[in-house]
């Protein structure tokens, strides 16, 4: 049976509605996501079109020629069971054919699914939240200690091109676009720690975000060298934006869980991250904070 769904590249005017829809999924999109989803692969977001009404929209990240990303994938509640999800599926996997690694976030209830397309299991993301006045988790005291010799640098002062190699080393992909676009981004605080030699130590990002009902803050990426720093930094960018701080942190750091439990923060809900084809074989052991879920 011919499908009526037109599938066509994410627009900018597409950008509240796809904002809007996330939102009500429980996504939390953070101020200025969608439109850097877009940016990040001209080619890489689509919105399934039934003649003048957009039903669902997905991303499909080509990082280069070696890794790619499935996200924000989601049908509106009145058009699911329809097969349009399938078609937006296959439509984004074509994008990323002959990928050596294609990478997503699943919904635990989700993951049969997306195993009989050939993605295996990886690790339990786990999202935290904080609720409250972080000025009752900072002790000035106890991880500044750890900084001795670095410089704790914010906004237009951060070199760029040195946090841009630190991420690269510590992600399945270097990601030079998305990720100069995430930090000069104006919405929320950017903080890096450097050495006098000029090379960075750790970094993170604090955003503004949307949930369900009201408007929180949401924490990543967050890398770091050490827990300590991680700390550091987590502090530093929390004591700025009281309220409800939400964290997505990846299963493959041990470190993380204890780092969050110190801070109060307590877990909300959890996806599995998956892949086709060979898992990149790079270490996540300083990587606290993911940047966002709908792109890995």
């Amino acid at each position: 049976m011919e499908s009526f769904l037109k599938i066509r590249s994410l627009k900018a005017k597409d950008i509240p509605f796809i904002t809007q829809w996330s939102r009500i999924e429980g996504f939390t999109p953070g101020a200025g996501d969608v439109a850097i989803y877009r940016h990040t692969d001209r080619q890489g977001v689509w919105v399934g079109w039934l003649g003048n009404q957009p039903v669902g929209c997905i991303a499909g990240i080509r990082y280069n020629e070696a890794y790619g990303f499935i996200g924000l994938f989601l049908v509106i509640p009145e058009q699911r069971g329809n097969g349009y999800g399938v078609e937006l599926w296959k439509h984004a996997l074509g994008h990323l054919e002959n990928l050596p690694c294609i990478g997503l976030e699943a919904a635990l209830d989700r993951v049969d699914d997306y195993s009989s397309w050939g993605f295996k299991p990886s690790s339990i993301t786990t999202r935290w939240q904080l609720v409250g006045n972080s000025d009752q988790i900072f002790d000035k005291n106890s991880a500044e200690s750890q900084a001795s010799g670095l410089s704790l640098l914010e906004g237009k002062s951060i070199p760029y091109k040195v946090v841009q190699s630190y991420d690269a080393k510590r992600e399945p992909s270097p990601r030079p676009h998305f990720l100069s676009d995430w930090l000069h981004h104006p919405a929320g605080t950017v903080m890096a720690l450097v050495d006098p030699d000029g090379s960075c130590h750790g970094f993170g990002r604090i955003r503004p975000c949307l949930l369900r009902d009201g408007e929180g803050w949401r924490i990543g990426p967050l890398l770091a060298d050490t827990p300590d720093l991680a700390e550091l930094l987590l502090k530093k960018l929390l004591i700025r934006h009281p309220g409800i701080v939400l964290i997505d942190s990846p299963g493959l750091n041990p470190f993380v869980n204890s780092l969050l439990d110190k801070l109060s923060f307590v877990k909300v809900s959890q996806t599995l991250r998956m892949y086709s084809g060979e898992q990149p074989p790079i270490s996540m052991h300083d990587v606290y904070g993911l940047a966002c879920l709908e792109l890995g």
